[in-house]
C-alpha cells in the first residue's frame, strides 16, 4: 500500500461518561488503535470541552503519521439526534462543529465525516451490522429505539436526567441517595447504602452509622447523627452538577452483591422501567435487540434481569461493549457509498 493512499477509517462512540475513539483498517474493519478521553454528550458537555476531548481520544487512536491515510470517520453521539430529525437538530450540530474542529487540530482531512446518535452506532455494532431492528442504551441515561434502514423510527425514553431516563445510571444514583436520606429521616429502611452514599461524597466519619448498619437489625444510629448526616450530604449533592447522581449507580450494585435488599430492589425497579421502555416500542417475535451501557454491555448488572423481564417477547438480545463498532462499520459504509 503506497503512503498516499487512503485506507484508515476512525469509529467514535461519544456517551455520557466518556469518549473512545477506535482506527481501523477500511478493508475488513480490524482495529489498529485507540484511545479515550472523556465525557462526550453533545448537549451537556460545552461545545470547547466536547472538541478537546474528541481530540485527544483521537489523537490516542491515530498516531501522526497515519492521520494522512483516513479516509472516513463516524461519530456516535449521546445527547444527538438522529438523521431523520434533520442537520439543524442541536445536538447534531453542536457534535459536528465540535468534532470538525478536533479533527481540523489533528490534521486529519477524511473525504467522508458522519455525525450520528448512539443510538444509530450501537445498533450497528451488532454482529453483521443489521439494518432494521431494536437497540437500547443504558448508561448515564436510558433510550430505546426502533431502527429502520440504519435509522431510527421510532424512539422511547432518553428524556434526559430531569424528565425521564427511567432505569439509567443516573435514575439509579439518584435513587441510592434518596433511600440513604430516607433511612436517615426514618422514612425508609435501613440500608448499606447510607455509609456508601456517605463516604462516596466525602462526608465526616463521625456521622457515618456503624459499619454494620443496614446489615443486621440490632445496629443503632442516634437521632442526633441522623440529622447531622443529613445536613451534611444534602449540601454534598448540590454542590455538583445534577447528573453526577449517576456515579452512585456501581454502590447500588456493589451492594446488591452483598444483599442488600434495599439496593436489590433499586435494580429490580431499574430493569422493570427499561424492560417497559423497549416494550413501548411493540416489539415483534424474534425481533433483534441490541443492548449496551455500563449497565447492559456483557455481564452488566442489569443484563440478566432485563432479558428475563422481556422474555415473553422472545427477542434476540445481543448486548454489545459499546458503539465504537458499529461507528467503524458506518464509517466503512459511508466511504463505500461515496465511490
Amino acid at each position: 500500500m503506497n503512503q498516499g493512499a487512503r485506507d484508515l477509517v476512525v469509529g467514535l462512540d461519544a456517551g455520557g461518561t466518556r469518549t473512545r475513539a477506535v482506527l481501523a483498517d477500511l478493508g475488513d474493519g480490524r482495529p489498529r488503535g485507540e484511545g479515550a478521553s472523556g465525557p462526550g454528550n453533545a448537549l451537556t458537555v460545552a461545545g470547547p470541552d466536547l472538541a478537546d476531548h474528541l481530540a485527544e481520544a483521537l489523537a490516542q487512536a491515530v498516531p501522526e503519521p497515519l492521520r494522512g491515510r483516513v479516509a472516513a470517520v463516524a461519530g456516535g453521539f449521546a445527547g444527538a439526534g438522529h438523521q431523520g430529525q434533520g442537520a439543524d437538530e442541536p445536538g447534531r450540530v453542536r457534535a459536528r462543529t465540535a468534532l470538525a474542529a478536533a479533527l481540523a487540530r489533528l490534521g486529519i482531512d477524511a473525504a467522508a465525516v458522519g455525525v450520528h446518535s448512539d443510538i444509530e452506532t450501537t445498533f450497528a455494532a451488532a454482529p453483521g451490522h443489521p439494518a432494521d431492528g431494536l437497540v437500547l442504551v443504558a448508561g448515564t441515561g436510558a433510550v430505546a429505539a426502533r431502527i429502520t434502514a440504519r435509522v431510527p423510527a421510532a424512539t422511547s425514553g432518553g428524556d434526559g436526567w430531569l424528565l425521564g431516563d427511567d432505569g439509567s445510571g443516573f435514575w439509579i444514583g439518584r435513587a441510592a441517595v434518596r433511600a440513604a436520606l430516607r433511612a436517615a429521616d426514618g422514612r425508609g429502611a435501613p440500608t448499606a447504602l447510607v455509609r456508601a452514599v456517605g463516604r462516596e461524597l466525602g462526608l465526616p466519619p463521625s456521622v457515618l452509622p456503624p459499619e454494620d448498619y443496614g446489615v443486621t437489625d440490632t445496629v443503632h444510629w442516634s437521632a442526633a447523627l441522623r440529622t447531622a448526616y443529613r445536613a451534611h450530604l444534602l449540601p454534598a449533592v448540590m454542590d455538583r452538577p445534577p447528573v453526577r447522581l449517576a456515579d452512585h449507580a456501581p454502590l447500588v450494585v456493589g451492594a446488591a452483591e452483598e444483599k442488600d435488599t434495599v439496593a436489590a430492589g433499586i435494580l429490580r425497579e431499574a430493569a422493570r422501567r427499561l424492560a417497559r421502555t423497549v416494550s413501548a416500542l411493540e416489539p415483534r417475535p424474534g425481533e433483534p435487540l441490541v443492548v449496551t451501557g455500563g449497565l447492559l454491555a456483557p455481564h452488566g448488572p442489569l443484563l440478566t434481569p432485563l432479558t428475563e423481564g422481556l422474555a415473553h417477547l422472545a427477542l434476540t438480545i445481543t448486548p454489545v461493549s459499546d458503539g465504537s463498532p458499529g461507528a467503524v462499520a458506518l464509517a466503512r459504509l459511508a466511504h463505500r457509498t461515496r465511490r
